[in-house]
């Protein structure tokens, strides 16, 4: 492979998401995955399972496999198309490690130290290896590896970009300019926010929301219908969208919308004075209208584990040839000595 520029094609955009729980939840189908399937038809999409990153913290083997085909199934299931997107995890292009360790020689150990989610994790306990400190020097590989031009992010995440930018331009700078390709974020707006329905004032969040809180995409109709009918609203009787005094009906009120496509003023006035408990059972029967499709297709990519590897591999061999080309161009600017071929 020699180190060439990158050829000229549709611009490129990348995203990934950990496989740290058994399903994905409703915050990420309607905030990430939904946008994932829309920019397929603008991008040479490249969407990853982020698995190497899920080691920061100890999990069982089997557990960490299971879940890793769950949320490449999800990710297809969702409506990414293989055949157009690469669809592959992180660990089978080894090139994500080998490119982590150059960022991590570009990066200050200060400077690692002062991470925002460095810090927030340390503090609530979380366990501080070594891995969890150069996490962000990892996901900075994960997006220059393919020269990705944009990284969809919500407006709460620009911040997280920043790093990579950094790396991309200090390693441009100190080497061989225009080596790696500097992204910008691709802010999606009208993203979907969902909240915790025990605490609609935090996101929902697989690593902090409790079961109650969160709408599995794997969880059965009746457990969905039981957690909204649960949700936390207010002592009020009126539908109407005000996430500062009434958060738990707002956040009702944007996944009724977000599923739906009903504007939130038509909803507010559709359910004026019929009170929470009317508004509730429609808000769980729209919300097992859209996921009862999104869980068979799962299922059926579930029951069949060597066709999903199938993909899976697809999506790797087409990530690897793009991952070898960023990479030759990387080790010829550093100056690693090329391997002979015998």
């Amino acid at each position: 492979m020699s180190a060439t520029a990158p050829s000229a094609r549709a611009p490129r955009i990348l995203s990934g998401m950990q496989p740290t729980s058994d399903s994905l939840h409703l915050g990420n189908y309607l905030g990430a995955l939904l946008n994932w399937v829309q920019l397929q038809d603008e991008f040479d999409a490249y969407y990853f399972v982020a698995d190497l990153h899920a080691l920061t913290v100890p999990t069982d083997p089997a557990v960490l496999r299971h879940r890793t085909r769950v949320t490449a199934a999800q990710f297809i299931a969702g409506g990414v198309d293989p055949l157009r997107s690469a669809v592959f995890c992180q660990s089978h292009v080894t090139e994500h490690a080998e490119l982590g360790w150059v960022m991590n020689c570009l990066t200050a150990e200060g400077e690692a130290r002062r991470m925002t989610q460095f810090k927030d994790k340390v503090a609530k306990g979380h366990n501080a290896n070594v891995g969890l400190l150069t996490y962000p020097m990892l996901m900075a590989a994960d997006i220059l590896m393919y020269d990705a031009v944009y990284v969809p992010v919500g407006e709460d995440q620009r911040q997280h970009l920043e790093i990579t930018r950094d790396l991309a331009e200090r390693f441009n700078t100190r080497y061989a300019a225009d080596t790696l390709v500097v992204p910008q974020p691709y802010i999606l707006k009208g993203s979907a926010k969902i909240m915790d329905l025990t605490d609609p004032n935090a996101k929902m969040s697989g690593s902090t929301s409790p079961d109650k809180g969160l709408i599995l995409l794997s969880d059965p109709d009746a457990r969905i219908a039981k957690k909204i009918r649960s949700a936390v609203t207010d002592t009020e009787a009126e539908v109407r969208f005000d996430p500062e005094t009434k958060a738990g009906i707002s956040n009702l009120l944007v996944i009724h919308s977000a599923l739906s496509g009903t504007p939130i003023p038509e909803l507010e006035a559709r359910f004026a004075g019929q009170g929470y408990g009317v508004f509730k059972n429609e808000v769980a029967a729209v919300v097992v209208e859209a996921v009862t499709p999104f869980r068979t297709r799962m299922s059926e990519l579930l029951d069949d584990p060597a066709e999903l590897d199938r993909l899976i591999a697809m999506g790797a061999d087409r990530a690897r040839e793009v991952a070898q080309a960023t990479m030759a161009r990387v080790r010829a600017a550093v100056g690693l000595l090329p391997a002979a071929r015998l």
